[in-house]
């Protein structure tokens, strides 16, 4: 049954799909030659010529669509996924079309309404895609076209399928039971799922119970079992998804490579690659040109008070460590005496340290002894949002309590970040901040760093920590 509501659906996504190109290619053909900013030197060409072009492309989209899977069920996988898909099949088929046109020479051919087309058919096709499957979702949290899954393991990376699963009902797929190595388990219950046998048992449960699904998901002293259990599974008519047991390594930055046919897993990583590298490196530049010019008046009013109220150089620069582990000197007004840690050595400042110059107290609870760093995110060092660069002799002492101290430096390092807006900053926790941190880089995103930017103007210069 459930085979031919997977077909149902296909056939209804396909019509719809057929029908919002339908809508995109007469949508494109009146805003090219009618309703369009551009005006048409040739005259208005004939509505047929055009829809000779439109039963080619409601040819090639099926086969296009199909080669990038969008019709296959996509209960756990993300819709951005799926809207690029649409993205790129969209620019496949547009070129495809290009391509045949030139042996249609007969029919007008507009390049304008064909960038109309393609424009409007992704924006549309990934409207009604995602409308579809919230509506699936819908459907399925109601209990309805549901799927049946058995677990084939028993230890942690089982354990958080199951909830991971029980935490997401739009999904549409309900737990039969696991099956464990031995008998042992018989009367156990993983996460509320109750023990239905063992590894050696899993064809006569597939041909015995409603199964569509089996998620095997050993632990990692089980993996020599996997090639005997699909092995097992033999032609049984059910989908086989794999949760490696790499999965408990997992940090940041994780997913899956296409290498020539090879899947590789990546266990942790930075996420900012491609355009995302390059968007956040513009930002960095034009938010920190615009500050420094805005605050120079500020800035030499600083400067010239620092040098006016203790002997001593204006900035101070001290090695911090940024992204991958690399050494830069990073730039603050001087707000310690120039002999501060000839007799402490390197130590973390603290409230009423003797150390702060008179104005320098007055520079560190405000936060302005930070603002010279902005000269470090235009060279490169740092960016305006990241995890706070500690000193290199303090990092020698976290990395060896703290665990995934280093990870934190898979990111730029910043002038404020989301521990500090959470007040994790100064002589507090580390742990907490690392938290924070590795937070920030599992959820980075460009809106992330400005809310964090935004937060700081009201809440990150002054903090009671901040001394």
């Amino acid at each position: 049954m459930l085979r031919k509501h997977s077909k149902l659906f296909e056939i209804l996504l396909l019509a719809s799909d057929l029908g919002v190109i339908a809508t995109s290619w007469v949508s494109a053909f009146f805003l090219s030659f009618y309703y369009g900013p551009i005006p048409v030197p040739n005259g208005v060409p004939e509505f047929r010529s055009s829809a000779i072009y439109l039963l080619l492309i409601l040819l090639i989209w099926p086969i296009v669509s199909k080669a990038f899977g969008l019709y296959r069920p996509k209960r756990i996988s993300s819709r951005i996924s799926e809207v690029f898909d649409i993205f790129k099949a969209c620019i496949i088929s547009a070129l495809i079309m290009t391509s045949l046109s030139f042996f249609i020479r007969e029919y007008e051919f507009s390049r304008l309404m064909f960038f109309y087309f393609t424009t409007i058919s992704i924006v549309l096709l990934s409207f009604s895609r995602v409308l579809f499957r919230e509506t699936l979702r819908s459907i399925r949290k109601r209990g309805y076209n549901q799927r049946y899954a058995l677990i084939v393991g028993s230890g942690g990376t089982a354990r958080d399928l199951i909830e991971k699963i029980h935490g997401s009902p739009e999904i549409g797929i309900k737990i039969g039971g696991y099956i464990s190595a031995n008998e042992e388990c018989r009367d156990n219950k993983l996460s509320g799922i109750k023990n239905i046998g063992t590894y050696a048992q899993i064809r006569n449960i597939l041909t015995t119970r409603e199964i569509d699904i089996v998620f095997i998901a050993l632990s990692w002293d089980e993996q020599s079992l996997a090639q005997e259990l699909i092995i097992s599974i033999g032609d049984e008519i059910v989908d086989i998804k794999v949760i490696p047991s790499l999965y408990e390594f997992i940090t940041i930055g994780s997913g899956v490579e296409n290498f020539n046919g090879l899947p590789i897993i990546n266990l942790q990583g930075s996420p900012l690659y491609g355009w995302n590298l390059i968007l956040k490196r513009a930002t960095d530049i034009i938010v920190a040109s615009t500050t420094l010019l805005l605050l120079s008046p500020l800035f030499l009013i600083i400067s010239i008070l620092v040098k006016l109220s203790s002997p001593g150089p204006v900035f101070y620069r001290q090695e911090r460590m940024s992204i991958g582990g690399d050494i830069f000197e990073m730039l603050k007004f001087r707000s310690m005496k120039v002999s501060a840690e000839q007799q402490t050595g390197a130590v973390w400042a603290k409230k009423d340290d003797p150390r702060r110059t008179r104005l320098g107290t007055i520079l560190r609870k405000t936060s302005l002894d930070e603002f010279p760093q902005l000269f470090n995110v235009l060279k490169g060092n740092m960016s305006l949002v990241g995890p706070r660069p500690e000193r290199p002799i303090f990092i020698t002492e976290f990395r060896k309590d703290i665990p995934n101290y280093m990870l934190r430096h898979k990111m730029k390092a910043g002038i404020t970040g989301w521990a500090q807006i959470n007040g994790w900053r100064g002589n507090t926790s580390i742990r907490k901040r690392i938290e924070c941190d590795l937070y920030y880089i599992e959820n980075w995103s460009l809106k992330l760093d400005f809310n964090i930017l935004i937060k700081t103007l009201f809440k990150g210069f002054i903090h009671r920590n901040a001394y």
